[in-house]
């Protein structure tokens, strides 16, 4: 069995099993309050979330928002996971090749029934392991997903170094078609930061701007922000692809559920990065 391996475990997170559910556990703590009592029946009322991938010292406490709302949502059979591809290796908008990722809490398998549907439906994917060899994006939501629901669900790990709008939207339809034709009980999981490495007041006028298109699901209206206020938000074209695809399943509700900065964890404002949690559901 070929299982790719965590690459920032010990870095982005703990690498002990016993120190990364205690910083699960604290990151909930400082976030919604608490660990969420995950229901067993998937109640199909969330399509899926937006939610940081830095250090879990530093966004670890606003995923957990996102990842809360998950678990109140049930355990899924299958999760979409998509990310920016921030070191330009491999191909353009790749699928992993392997039959399982690996964290400190365990293995999960990929769906790759699913996986080989996408890349058939899309026209744009294709398996690709080494686009995700080095990245941090998708393996740093693993643990809090395996942390809510333990383990019975897989994933469908993609990254995305093109991430236009054209390219995005078709992923996101793609990506409910299957959903809607297979009846999956399923949710997806756009991994970004926001605005990087600006002062605080103006990185939070940028992201409000981004954030605001998000909830009114208007991705041409994000992406003109990224593009012409320089908003660098990293991964732009994974939010794009769930706003599409959340249009597409009927999910045309989105909360704001966390915003907050590096900053706010090391006290410099000069020169922040920004994170948001952001859920969209069916009611």
């Amino acid at each position: 069995m070929r299982i790719r391996k965590p690459v920032v475990s010990g870095l982005f997170y703990e690498a002990n099993r016993e120190r990364l559910i205690k910083q699960l556990e604290e990151a909930f703590t400082k976030g919604p309050g608490a660990k969420p009592a995950t229901s067993g029946a998937y109640k199909g009322n969330i399509v899926g979330i937006v939610a940081p991938h830095a250090g879990y010292v530093y966004s670890g406490y606003v995923a957990a928002f996102g990842y809360a709302e998950l678990a109140k949502g049930g355990v899924p059979e299958t999760i979409v996971l998509l990310g920016p591809n921030h070191h330009g290796v491999g191909i353009p908008v790749a699928v992993s090749e392997a039959n399982a990722w690996e964290t400190p809490l365990g293995s999960v398998e990929v769906d790759k029934d699913f996986a080989k549907r996408l890349v058939e439906k899309s026209g744009i994917l294709a398996f690709d392991e080494s686009a995700h060899r080095y990245e941090h994006s998708l393996e740093v939501q693993l643990p809090f997903l395996q942390f809510i629901f333990g383990g019975g669900f897989k994933i469908v790990p993609v990254t995305m170094y093109l991430q236009n709008l054209e390219v995005s939207r078709k992923l996101g339809r793609a990506i409910a078609a299957l959903i809607k034709e297979s009846g999956i009980k399923a949710y997806i999981v756009a991994s970004s930061d926001f605005t990087h490495y600006e002062e605080s007041g103006k990185a939070a006028m940028k992201d409000k701007a981004a954030i605001d298109a998000i909830i009114k699901l208007d991705e041409r209206e994000f992406y003109d922000i990224v593009i012409e206020r320089d908003a660098t938000i990293c991964g732009y074209g994974a939010i794009m692809a769930i706003i599409s695809a959340s249009k597409e399943l009927e999910g045309r509700n989105v909360r704001l559920l966390k915003y907050a900065n590096s900053g706010d964890v090391t006290g410099d404002y000069s020169s922040v990065v920004g994170y948001a949690s952001l859920v969209f559901s069916r009611c």
